[in-house]
Parts: structure tokens; sequence; C-alpha cells
């Protein structure tokens, strides 16, 4: 009984996190690792720069649906 509940425990934490990722809920969290194997020469965003920042990338780009 033992063994399953971890089994279960592990898949939901498993689960969570691809979710998470999925749909970019831990996308500042990826930034800070990927910034923390460049050095501490990168300025880092604050978590309000780094949403707004996703948001003028995301929303800045040409839109031709039609």
């Amino acid at each position: 009984m033992r063994k399953a509940a971890k089994h279960t425990k592990r898949f939901l934490r498993r689960f969570w996190r691809g979710l998470r990722e999925w749909c970019g809920d831990a996308a500042y969290e990826s930034y800070l690792r990927s910034k923390a194997s460049h050095g501490a020469s990168c300025r880092i965003l604050s978590q309000a720069e780094f949403y707004v920042e996703q948001l003028n990338r995301r929303y800045s780009r040409p839109n031709r649906c039609c």
C-alpha cells in the first residue's frame, strides 16, 4: 500500500509540473534557471517585468490571419 501511494504521489507531482510547463505558469522559474546558468553578468528581470516582456513579445508580432 505504501508503495502505491508513493507512485501515485510521484505521478501527481510530475503531472502537475508538466501541466505548469504546458500552460506557461512555470515560465519565470525556467527563466531564472536559465539566467543562473549564464552567470551574474546578466540583469535578471522581476516577475512582473518578465510577464510584461512576455506579453509584449507575444502580441507585438504581425498578425497575418487576413
